[in-house]
């Protein structure tokens, strides 16, 4: 029985917004996005708790308003690397890379010391400083992607690439370094590692580089003082509790006194000045004592659906820089996460890296946030790559 056109009309308005939910749902890939705004809500809620303790007269902590600040220009960052297409970071990979590692070159010579460490920039006239590595590991990802996409007519990732790869890695390597800042730089080895082996990179032409990269760590670590404190202090913390290992004892406490449900939001005792820099590297531990082991959980659980969610869209992907991009970036993301965790439960030496979207400190928050967008933005269908004359991006 043929329907009538007016019952057509209804149909079609009927089926049009499941559509549109349709579109929207491949645009925007839930789990990623539901995952990140749990850690970034988890992020605002926890630094305001933090840092309120060291604000006066009960006004609004200036830390928690640097935040926010942060966090508010981060979305705009967000939407911009959401919105550029995939050929922008294709054609544009080498400037970006070659402008990052130039300014953390300058940290060398113009850079603003903190804590003993030259890590930071800062902007003349603006009172604001910056740190370039939290930049160069954005760039330095894109730019290793590009390079180790191109298959030179091999199944696998060639030796030329695989050893280009590794010179990438090596000029911001060096210089973190000399900051001196041994974490960043084993964690943008591990990056360029992993790129590496999810493009086919025979395991056997890894081997090599990982013994030489151990040793050399190991010789790092015994002619810096500092890493070598770093060291002994996360061996036998309680032997060093009132120098090298203070910090992590402090952590242990802070697990121990939140128990399974926490002893409540802004009840925590760590933040009052036991727990050094809490806000900061140690911010996991403020959430294990005011939120309890099920804060944790919801923790671990929302980087483990950003993990998730990110390896589900790279393994979508049919453009093999689209899929090693993908991947970079779900693991710029979580692997400093995995580390950060382990470091405050004591299951690795204090590395000074941050915990994405909870701990303070306004680069990383803003270069996860561009992270977290072009991660977005690579969950929507891919588009033909163009062929036309001169559209080959470098190299």
């Amino acid at each position: 029985m043929k329907r009538s056109k007016a019952q057509r009309k209804r149909s079609q308005k009927e089926t049009k917004p499941s559509a549109q939910a349709k579109t929207w749902s491949q645009d925007l890939d839930t789990g990623v996005l539901i995952s990140g705004m749990m850690l970034v809500s988890i992020g605002v809620v926890m630094n305001y708790s933090t840092t309120a303790a060291l604000a006066l007269e009960r006004q609004l902590p200036p830390l928690f308003i640097s935040h926010i600040g942060a966090l508010l220009l981060g979305t705009c960052v967000a939407y911009m690397t959401y919105s550029m297409p995939l050929e922008f970071w294709r054609r544009l990979a080498l400037p970006l890379w070659l402008v990052s590692v130039s300014l953390l070159a300058a940290v060398e010579l113009a850079g603003v010391e903190v804590n003993g460490a030259q890590r930071w920039l800062g902007v003349p006239g603006l009172g604001i400083r910056f740190q370039p590595v939290e930049i160069c590991k954005f760039t330095t990802v894109i730019m290793v992607a590009v390079l180790i996409a191109h298959r030179d007519g091999h199944e696998e990732v060639s030796l030329r690439r695989t050893i280009s790869a590794g010179a990438l890695a090596l000029p911001p390597i060096g210089l973190l370094l000399l900051q001196p800042d041994l974490g960043n730089a084993i964690l943008l080895a591990t990056l360029v590692a992993l790129l590496l082996i999810v493009a086919g990179t025979r395991l056997t032409r890894l081997i090599g580089p990982a013994i030489i990269g151990i040793a050399a760590v190991a010789l790092y670590i015994s002619q810096n003082s500092y890493a070598l404190r770093r060291i002994t202090g996360f061996i036998d913390p309680w032997a060093t509790y009132r120098a090298e290992g203070f910090q992590l004892v402090q952590s242990f406490v802070a697990f121990g006194r939140g128990g399974v449900f926490g002893v409540g939001l802004g009840n925590g005792q760590q933040k009052l000045a036991y727990l050094p820099e809490a806000h900061t590297d140690f911010i996991l531990a403020l959430v294990a004592e005011e939120l309890g082991l099920l804060g944790i959980l919801v923790v671990l659980a929302s980087f483990a659906g950003l993990m998730l969610g990110g390896t589900r869209v790279a393994r979508g992907k049919t453009d093999r820089f689209a899929l090693l991009l993908t991947f970079g970036m779900t693991t710029l993301l979580t692997i400093p996460a995995v580390i950060n965790a382990a470091v405050v439960m004591g299951l690795l030496p204090t590395k000074g890296l941050t915990l994405p979207f909870l701990s303070y400190g306004r680069t990383s928050l803003i270069m996860n946030c561009a992270a977290f967008g072009l991660l977005l933005g690579l969950a929507r269908p891919e588009k033909p790559r163009s062929k036309e004359p001169g559209a080959r991006a470098w190299p």
